[in-house]
């Protein structure tokens, strides 16, 4: 009876009790060993789990590389691009659709679908688009643009898309001026060229998925708020800029945070699409942690740039879930 009794007290943490372990086990277990297999010198098929001296060699070394600051580099820029063009366009086709306008299901469906695609079909396909030889570019002498220029003594549009190794908009100097150690950088910061086009196939991709979060949202909003507005004499831009996107606040953070932690752990768009590019203008921490691990054997390095991920993650995931515990709560 009593046996029962202990049972049917934690049933519930009995239940969750071989999830806990597994999770423990083949996620967190897998953490600790990553971070520790970081500050070894394991750095060839032959396992050597010494520790390293200093402890965070590893670290330094990561850091002082040419090719991962480029990473951080490339993260933060297509982060940025990545976020300004889904949330933009997702936002816009949400607000469209929201006009009632006629064929709204085939445009809904038609913009979604895009989501439905692996990163990898997706990177295939725009690789061929931004071919500068087979793509984009023969569009602009089928369309007469190049003709027009060199009619009027201007260069034709030939642009090198995911082959343009050059750097715009560099902030070295000001980084040098501001932060001591940006002198110490090896690389140009700045938008690589080659990045763009990365993040527009990548905005094709997510944005129906915005559009989706946005249109959710925009259902959720009650008429009489749209009518009281119109009564008050809002026009149609008013009422959208001043009343109902800032209702949609929540929505906007909760797909800016999920936006953030697919294009921190981006792999496979990139690897299809462009790869480490000219001048690594393309490279991203994953392919970096994959060609460590398991084409130079360099154990210690992919593994202290998986934690480096980890930790770019975290301080974006933690605080977001700190957040909405608090607000749940309340």
């Amino acid at each position: 009876m009593i046996h029962q009794h202990w049972i049917s007290r934690h049933s519930g943490v009995l239940i969750l009790l071989p999830s806990l372990i597994l999770t423990a086990i083949f996620v967190y277990g897998f953490i600790g060993s990553s971070f520790f297999i970081s500050l070894t010198n394991w750095r060839t098929l032959s396992v050597d789990l010494s520790l390293r001296d200093p402890l965070w060699q590893t670290y330094a070394d990561l850091l002082s590389m040419p090719r991962f600051q480029a990473d951080l580099r490339n993260t933060f820029v297509f982060t940025t691009l990545f976020i300004l063009f889904a949330v933009s366009l997702g936002l816009g086709l949400a607000i469209l659709l929201d006009r009632q306008l006629a064929g709204k299901g085939f445009f809904r469906n038609t913009f979604l679908f895009p989501y439905a695609l692996s990163f990898i079909v997706t990177g295939v396909v725009w690789r061929w688009i931004f071919n500068p030889e087979t793509g984009i570019n023969l569009f602009f002498d089928f369309l007469g643009i190049n003709q027009a220029l060199e009619s009027s003594g201007m260069s034709p549009l030939s642009p090198g898309w995911t082959t343009d190794p050059s750097v715009v908009f560099s902030v070295n100097h000001i980084l040098s001026q501001v932060w001591p150690a940006g002198g110490d950088f090896q690389i140009e910061w700045g938008i690589p060229v080659a990045l763009i086009p990365v993040a527009i196939a990548a905005t094709w991709q997510l944005s129906g998925f915005v559009m989706a979060m946005y249109l959710g949202g925009l259902g959720g909003i009650r008429p009489q708020i749209r009518d009281a507005a119109r009564i008050d004499g809002a026009s149609e831009f008013r009422l959208y800029r001043s009343v109902i996107i800032p209702m949609l606040n929540p929505i906007t953070i909760s797909t800016v945070i999920i936006l953030i932690h697919v294009s921190l752990k981006i792999f496979d768009l990139v690897f299809a699409m462009s790869g480490v590019g000219p001048g690594f203008a393309t490279d991203v921490p994953a392919i970096f942690v994959f060609e460590m691990m398991f084409k130079a054997a360099r154990y210690n390095l992919g593994t202290s740039a998986s934690v480096v991920m980890l930790i770019l993650s975290s301080l974006v995931i933690v605080p977001y879930l700190m957040h909405s515990l608090k607000t749940r709560e309340t």
